[in-house]
């Protein structure tokens, strides 16, 4: 499956913004999927993940509350909207993809075979 993450952009501290994630090439829907961010200098971290073809949801513990994480299977998109966006959510943000029934934690990067490229957002003070 190939993943193609869009959405990013310059905004204000505040605004609220929902990033994409498409896939295509095959459903995603036998797929668990996952947002990560990395800032500059920063290793890659865990954001949102969702799982497949179900309604489980799970965030990075210091980020529940702005961020959440929707997806429709119909149109292959899952979405991460961003509420009172902070100067320190500027990363470039990734979606990725593990299948259904593979090992490894939700939160490793390593346990996701599929990357998209990346979008940047940037959050002004």
């Amino acid at each position: 499956v190939q993943l193609q993450a869009s959405g990013g952009g310059l905004v204000q501290a505040g605004d609220s913004l929902r990033l994409s994630c498409a896939a295509s090439g095959r459903s995603f829907g036998p797929y668990d999927m996952g947002w990560f961010r990395q800032a500059p200098g920063k290793e890659r971290e865990f954001v949102a993940f969702f799982t497949g073809h179900g309604s489980r949801t799970y965030y990075a513990d210091s980020l529940k509350g702005r961020f959440t994480v929707s997806r429709d299977n119909r149109k292959n998109t899952m979405y991460l909207q961003i509420d009172s966006l902070k100067p320190e959510d500027t990363a470039v943000y990734y979606c990725a993809a593990k299948g259904r029934y593979s090992s490894g934690s939700i939160h490793s990067v390593a346990s996701y075979s599929y990357w998209g490229q990346g979008t940047q957002l940037t959050v002004s003070s």
